[in-house]
């Protein structure tokens, strides 16, 4: 499976067949497709363009622990754990059948991932407990977003990265479209006064720090 995060796709096979532990990568991969189970989502793609950028500011941040918000099927969280073998990574998405997703991945043997099922306006973590906090693709997905992002800035704890839509589209999940004076001037208010912003393929990138 050259064109696969094998290793993540065999931690999945084992935590979501309830395999043995100890159960190779290739032959939890041939169980798994013998079971019919559907490994399309660990398939390796073209990184987008937001998701290149956003893993060349992490190398400068050079976090130990991260979360990453609204994970939703890994778009993101694949080619980051792939790119940072050792870094530990803590998930939250809203929708309960993500997260046993996730967890299954985590219960298969890849330890350093962790996922919870929360809503962005009410995280269940303290003040600033991670350093680094990524959420590509979601704050435009929120009714109240200026509530949302006070939640998150609280628990970052050094830097924040995200990305928006910067154009319109006909995406009906797109609740709002941001500019990036209101989005700097949102994160300044939240104690994080160092914003840089760029555009990136119809988005806007945004890596904000204390």
């Amino acid at each position: 499976m050259e064109n696969f995060y094998s290793e993540f796709a065999a931690a999945y096979a084992r935590g979501k067949m309830n395999l043995d532990p100890h159960c190779s990568d290739e032959e939890s991969l041939g169980r798994a497709r013998a079971a019919g189970l559907r490994l399309h989502r660990f398939k390796r793609s073209s990184q987008l363009p937001r998701v290149r950028k956003v893993l060349g500011a992490l190398h400068a941040l050079a976090p130990e622990s991260l979360l990453d918000l609204g994970t939703g099927r890994g778009v993101f969280l694949w080619p980051l754990l792939d790119e940072f073998p050792e870094l530990r990574v803590t998930c939250v998405d809203s929708l309960d059948y993500r997260v046993a997703d996730l967890q299954a991945v985590a219960r298969g043997g890849l330890t350093r991932l962790q996922a919870h099922q929360a809503k962005l306006e009410a995280l269940p973590f303290a003040d600033g407990e991670f350093p680094v906090v990524t959420m590509l693709e979601v704050l435009e997905h929120t009714a109240n977003p200026q509530r949302a992002l006070a939640e998150v800035c609280r628990v970052t704890g050094q830097a924040l990265l995200l990305s928006v839509p910067s154009q319109p589209d006909d995406n009906p999940e797109h609740l709002h479209l941001f500019c990036a004076k209101q989005l700097r001037d949102w994160l300044t208010k939240q104690g994080l006064t160092r914003v840089k912003l760029d555009g990136v393929l119809n988005h806007l990138w945004v890596l904000a720090q204390r």
